[in-house]
């Protein structure tokens, strides 16, 4: 095990750096063994103090040590495994260093690396002081100059900014020098060089500046860049229309990598994307693939507002960044496919991953206080909470006072490194209204739970509603104090007519009571619309209101949550010994009455008939037991599949894709329900289900239906699946990003064999655990295989562990993320929490841990330092 402990860096601590570098200038000489990295630097002192110059640096060869000129003796600085220093320095000086560093040797994919012969970056959060000697802080801006030197092979070289040169060298090689005019802190450089194709497209700003646009792509891949493309220009003219955001340089350049620890880096003018986010074609990507790179693509690209030139002072305020730019690729997201969809499918995220979180030993802040490695946190709080945080902003400012005060962040901000206190503040000063409570929301962990009664005075002809507001303890956080929830709210009839329209209730209170006047007739309460705000609800109402919501709920988000609502609670009555067969079969009817409304989208009936994950139910059962949540699930689908047999049968003969594919929000809607009616018959293996789906694979005409096909058979196990398994994989087998889902569907296998199949998956020729797409596709996929994972043997929670062993030896930031599951621990069954805690005891253990994996293995168990 450990025999230091790990300090953590703390929020309190900060102090502004003690030098500035106004200017880098930095000189690649490629070479995939031996890169030499000449860095010029104009610093000066910030302040008075008279401290020492003190620079990260990580796995450096040091060659040469200069200031204003003059080389400096092994008496003149210290070099140790973290810090240059250098003890005496002027007030103002360039610094000169020459460092040599193995980029194949980078198995970390932090820094300089290189993939698929390629020299690539990834600079977020530390890696820059993987590349040389810096300031690796987000506070330290400066404007960089580059210049590449390579052989011929890397044909191109690419850093952001604008390219200001480019030539032949005497020996053979070339170079390119590229400047970036705009200040930027070290985690945004960005270097690519590398034999690529190139798909180039122009834009023309709102102001009539034109942009040239580049993707870059494995030679071959340049047609499957297109929908990324075509994403690209969609954003950009979104930003201008909803934010005021134009575009600042030249060119605009995104390149793709198969081997990347995140989705994408926006890198300022030179994205870096995971492939798996930007290369789209009818035949090798699903209709969630097209989605994803739709929003991915604009996610990266609004950081150049909301990122880049407005970044963060320190890494406590990632959220600044990332919970802002994700609310704006939501709402961009939302006006390309359908608001009501779209905040289904935002939710039903946030409740897997983010409640999850909070739900656990891993909860923490929208803004964290402390950390070990700030790899560690980015996660779905710092994320899709943030997100969450920001959109309830929109929510009680309204529209115009929030693009006030998005307006006045932009003007105040730009140029600078900046905080969440500054962010706020200006939406304080666009609106005129104290924010000072709102801030809670960032510096409280845990999701708060709020509980809604109602009674109906029918004499008075008034509703009486009490609304109460409690978040559980969280570790380091035993007392929480009340948040301001917006909680959109409105009233129906018993028939599902409207009685008022919806109203915000501010609850800032732990408890708070409100009266409506003049209501003419018991209502139904439809509360929490929209999903206004990231809580858990609870109401006092009767099943049979959820079914009013369910039929006639004019908030699309509402009625499906009641639907949500009833086939949760039937599957856990169901898992705790106490079914309700009355009640599954009234809601059988209700679903059948769903898909047969003729007014509902497509894809919002897919979603309708989408029941609670395993992890969903397990989420709301303190003490989960898997195993039986999975055969009440189970049963549930059983009874809908026999229920709605002929209608979904119906369904999925009509909605067959007739003509040329098309990868809009109305035609992925279609395939969506008629996949999830497929999906629905699967839970009844009949002779005529069998060959149903086995038709569906083998006729499928692009990669959304014959998943859905392959999965299909998934469930219904037996020889048609071990067939199409072998046919899937003969097809494919040169397509990497086409094999990750072929190995992701079999570590998802409910069956009694998946654990052993998924061991036997690890010694496949095609499995590489060094590359962070592979390795998430079979070990992340089975570790959210609740009835598989959770075995009671406890053999899956060794081979996860094992797992995380394994990955950090090589990929600490990986490996990491590998950790969670595990760290659900205290949320299941004490015989299986036991065990699940042993393995974090045994990784706890490990010798030559790294800090990434020892900071979650020690909060997992309530030994972290805070």
């Amino acid at each position: 095990m450990r025999t230091d402990t790990p300090q953590p860096i703390r929020l309190d601590q900060y102090r502004p750096p003690a030098f500035l570098i106004d200017a880098v200038e930095l000189d690649f000489d490629l070479d995939p063994r031996a890169t030499r990295v000449k860095a010029k630097l104009a610093i000066r002192r910030n302040g008075t103090h008279a401290e020492p110059l003190r620079l990260n640096g990580e796995k450096l060869k040091s060659i040469a040590v200069a200031i204003d000129g003059r080389g400096l003796g092994a008496d003149a600085y210290t070099i140790d495994d973290e810090f240059l220093t250098v003890s005496a320095v002027p007030d103002a000086f360039t610094l000169d260093t020459e460092v040599e560093i193995d980029p194949t040797a980078n198995t970390e994919l932090s820094g300089l690396y290189v993939s698929g012969g390629r020299f690539c970056t990834q600079c977020e959060a530390e890696g820059f002081r993987r590349i040389t000697w810096f300031a690796d802080r987000p506070d330290v801006l400066a404007r960089y100059t580059v210049r590449i030197a390579a052989p011929r092979a890397y044909r191109y070289l690419l850093s952001n900014g604008n390219p200001i040169e480019s030539g032949e060298l005497p020996d053979g090689r070339h170079v390119a020098v590229w400047r970036d005019p705009f200040p930027k802190p070290c985690y945004l450089f960005a270097l690519v060089g590398g034999e690529l194709d190139v798909v180039e497209d122009k834009f023309v700003t709102m102001s009539g500046r034109e942009v040239t646009l580049r993707i870059f792509v494995d030679p071959g891949m340049a047609p499957r860049a297109a929908y990324a493309m075509d994403s690209l220009k969609r954003a950009m003219r979104w930003d201008e229309t909803a934010f005021g955001r134009e575009y600042d340089l030249d060119l605009f350049m995104i390149v793709a990598v198969r081997d990347f620890n995140f989705g994408a880096m926006e890198n300022k003018g030179l994205n870096i994307f995971n492939s798996s986010v930007l290369l789209a074609d009818p035949a090798t990507a699903t209709d969630a693939d097209y989605e994803r790179i739709e929003g991915v693509v604009a996610h990266e690209y609004f950081h150049n507002w909301t990122g880049d030139r407005i970044t963060c002072r320190d890494w406590f305020q990632l959220c600044l960044k990332e919970g802002l730019t994700v609310f704006r690729d939501r709402a961009f997201s939302a006006d390309q496919r359908g608001h009501a969809v779209q905040r289904i499918k935002d939710v039903r995220t946030l409740r897997a991953r983010q409640f999850a979180e909070d739900a656990g030993p891993l909860a923490h802040p929208v803004r964290p206080s402390s950390y070990l490695k700030i790899d560690n946190f980015y996660t779905a709080t710092i994320y899709e909470k943030g997100a969450e945080v920001i959109r309830m902003l929109t929510i009680l400012l309204g529209q115009e006072k929030f693009r006030a005060g998005m307006d006045l962040y932009f003007s105040r901000w730009d140029g600078h490194a900046t905080t969440v206190e500054a962010f706020i503040q200006c939406f304080a000063d666009a609106s005129g209204r104290d924010l000072s409570d709102f801030f809670r929301w960032y510096e409280q962990a845990g999701t708060p739970r709020v509980d809604v009664a109602a009674h109906y005075d029918a004499d008075a002809r008034a509703l009486d509603l009490t609304l109460r507001q409690k978040t559980a303890p969280t570790q380091g956080q035993p007392v929480k104090r009340a948040l301001p929830i917006p909680v959109a709210l409105g009233l129906l009839d018993e028939d599902g007519r409207p009685l008022r329209d919806t109203e915000l209730i501010v609850l800032d209170k732990p408890e708070q009571r409100i009266r409506f006047e003049g209501v003419d007739r018991a209502p139904v309460v439809s509360a929490l619309r929209g999903f206004s705000a990231p809580v858990n609800l609870a109401t006092d109402a009767p099943a049979k209101d959820a079914y009013v919501l369910l039929a006639a709920d004019p908030d699309l988000f509402n009625r499906w949550e009641a639907g949500q609502t009833l086939a949760r609670d039937l599957m856990l009555a169901r898992a705790r010994g106490m079914a309700d067969e009355v009640g599954e079969e009234r809601f059988a009817e209700a679903m059948g009455r769903a898909l047969a409304d003729q007014s509902a989208q497509p894809a919002f009936k897919a979603l309708l008939l989408s029941l609670p994950s395993e992890s969903d139910l397990a989420l709301a059962w303190q003490g989960a037991d898997p195993a039986a949540i999975h055969e009440a699930r189970d049963a549930q689908r059983r009874r809908l599949a026999a229920h709605l047999n002929e209608a979904l049968a119906r369904v999925h003969g009509a909605l067959q894709d007739r003509g040329p594919f098309s990868a809009d929000a109305e035609a992925a809607g279609r395939r969506a329900l008629r996949n999830a009616a497929l999906s629905l018959l699967a839970a009844e293996p009949t002779d005529r289900n069998r060959a149903r789906a086995r038709i569906h694979f083998e006729s499928a005409g692009n990669m959304t239906a014959a998943m859905a096909g392959l999965g299909a058979l998934m469930l219904m196990g037996g020889a048609d699946f071990g067939t199409a398994l072998a046919a899937f994989y003969d097809r494919w087998k040169n397509e990497p990003l086409v094999i990750d889902k072929w190995f992701a569907l079999q570590a998802s296998d409910p069956s009694e064999d998946a654990l052993q199949r998924v061991i036997g998956l690890t010694a496949h020729p095609d499995f590489d655990a060094k590359n962070p797409n592979r390795l998430r596709a079979l070990v992340q996929s089975f570790a959210a295989n609740q009835a598989r994972f959770h075995d009671s043997s406890g053999a899956g929670y060794r081979f996860l562990a094992d797992q995380v062993l394994a990955a950090d030896e090589f990929n600490p930031m990986t490996a990491a993320r590998l950790v969670q599951p595990l760290g659900d621990w205290a949320r299941f069954a004490p015989a299986l929490g036991s065990l699940m805690r042993a393995e974090l005891t045994r990784i706890a253990a490990a010798p030559d841990l790294s800090k990434n994996v020892y900071e979650l293995v020690t909060r997992a168990l309530g030994e972290a330092k805070s």
